[in-house]
């Protein structure tokens, strides 16, 4: 009788123990989260576009025959990053280039397929670049036919 109260009393007290750090880690996260959140400052439109470059009007043939027209604005994270990516323009033209001669045209349609090409082109960039990164790929303009 006397074992039954005291592992009932112990098992009481290990639940508010785990209630209670429970509690705490979750006002420490919301507390944390919230002033990180707050030290991270958006730039501002004139600082997206000093670390922009614009890619001209690219035209090629698609993985499906169909023929593409398609221009971006690539952001960078810094003026030096920019200046490489100015340098790289050929590079860049050319992975673009080899990129859309496997799509097919059904794949480029839709936002998801935009999206979906923006991301890989941001991430096969990025293993060009040695001076920053890029942080976000644009298509500025795009006809399909």
């Amino acid at each position: 009788m006397k074992n039954n109260k005291l592992v009932m009393i112990m098992l009481v007290m290990l639940v508010a123990i785990m209630l209670v750090g429970t509690i705490a880690v979750v006002a420490v996260m919301k507390f944390t989260g919230e002033s990180a959140a707050a030290k991270v400052k958006e730039p501002s439109i004139d600082e997206v576009l000093e670390a922009s470059v614009d890619i001209p009007e690219v035209t090629t043939n698609l993985g499906s025959n169909d023929f593409i027209k398609i221009s971006f604005k690539i952001e960078t994270d810094s003026k030096k990053a920019k200046a490489e990516l100015e340098k790289r323009d050929f590079q860049v033209r050319n992975l673009i280039i080899y990129e859309l001669s496997e799509k097919k045209s059904e794949e480029l349609q839709g936002t998801e397929g935009k999206m979906n090409l923006e991301e890989t082109l941001k991430s096969k960039i990025n293993s060009l670049m040695q001076e920053g990164e890029i942080k976000k790929v644009y298509i500025t303009g795009s006809l399909l036919q």
